[in-house]
């Protein structure tokens, strides 16, 4: 039987931060990942973008922590010397019908603390991105982009420094209590801990149907939203991200850049059954037509099938945005145990301050 001060299961972004936050507070932590390597499921799937705070319920967790978590990612990127560009994004309407919509945008960010959004005309939106098509913008200058796979690996670098210990290709077989310890099987190894996080992900619905102790009425649904990228080669003329304005479900077919240069366009929705992240080629008119709202001149042949990620949605089609579940003693009674359901967008943004809450809620010092 080992015994560790804190167990955390999923090394994605948010699992790394939890990992690190916990460390730092004293605890000898143990990371357990199913995957033989860390962070490539979600965290690697999505547009690896820093957002501001503009999209999501006023009083909502993902509305808090995604603007508290702004600073603090921005903060520990120039810190810790990870890939990074304060890049900014413009939201764009395609017509006056849309700007209700832009209208939304300004009042929830501001009602999230954002401070610094502007809303421009056609003719101030092309002054700074002159190849732009739209009837009007909301510009976020605080939007960016990272290298989430730096960013993970400081995370983690930081979290073995203070005595973590990352194990792969370790799924978690079953949970139980031994006294005020949790007793995780992995294979033949036991673990027990008097902390257990699940930060499994698209596996966390799984994961806390493991444990023996949890009553099943906490457990929410999982719908699977399946996000396609395209890639588009050569030169682009835009230096900001370009998104539509959101809608009920995602936040729209939106333009990026990696730190690189490469531009993509994505991700669409799919309401999907299960893991599957093939891109499916017969979608390219979508991405042109999308891509063309926005960049008329936007070359069909440019245009290629790139990745596809999966989101952990707790609402599916046609329901209310759920937000996210970070579900401690206070919800389940279980001593120790958080549960974190729904961590999608905006989570990467969000990682280190989801890591200090549910260092709080477990009674941890996290710095």
């Amino acid at each position: 039987m080992n015994e560790v001060g804190a167990i955390v299961v999923g090394a994605g972004v948010v699992g790394l931060a939890v990992a690190r936050a916990l460390a730092l507070a004293g605890h000898d932590v143990m990371i357990l990942e199913r995957e033989r390597q860390f962070g490539t499921v979600t965290s690697a799937r999505n547009s690896g973008v820093i957002h501001a705070g503009l999209y999501y319920p006023d009083g909502s967790l993902k509305a808090r922590l995604c603007v508290e978590g702004r600073g603090l990612l921005y903060r520990f990127c120039e810190e810790r010397g990870v890939a990074h560009r304060r890049c900014g994004k413009l939201i764009v309407a395609t017509s006056g019908a849309e700007f209700p919509a832009l209208d939304a945008v300004m009042a929830r960010g501001a009602a999230a603390g954002v401070d610094d959004l502007v809303r421009l005309s056609p003719a101030e939106a092309r002054a700074i991105e002159p190849a732009l098509a739209c009837a009007g913008a909301v510009h976020s200058p605080s939007s960016g982009i990272v290298d989430q796979h730096g960013l993970m690996l400081a995370l983690l670098g930081e979290a073995e420094a203070h005595g973590a210990m990352l194990v792969c290709d370790a799924p978690v077989d079953a949970v139980a209590t031994a006294g005020s310890r949790w007793l995780v099987r992995v294979g033949e190894t036991r673990l027990t801990a008097p902390i257990l996080v699940n930060a499994a992900g698209l596996g966390a619905q799984a994961l806390a149907g493991r444990i023996e102790a949890l009553d099943p009425a906490q457990v929410p649904p999982l719908f699977l939203a399946k996000g396609c990228y395209f890639s588009y080669a050569g030169r682009v003329p835009f230096s900001r991200l370009i998104y539509p304005v959101p809608g009920p479900a995602s936040l729209g077919t939106h333009f990026t850049l990696d730190l690189g240069g490469q531009a993509r366009f994505g991700p669409d929705i799919h309401w999907v059954d299960g893991i599957d992240y093939t891109v499916d080629p017969a979608l390219k008119p979508e991405f042109l037509a999308a891509a063309r709202r926005i960049w008329p001149q936007a070359e069909a042949d440019r245009l290629q099938p790139a990745y596809a990620g999966i989101r952990p949605k707790l609402a599916g089609p046609g329901m209310a945005t759920a937000d996210f579940v970070l579900q401690g003693e206070d919800a389940h009674g279980l001593r120790g145990l958080v549960n974190l359901f729904g961590i999608e967008s905006p989570g990467l943004t969000a990682s280190l301050a989801i890591a200090a809450r549910v260092a709080a809620m477990v009674g941890a010092d996290a710095r």
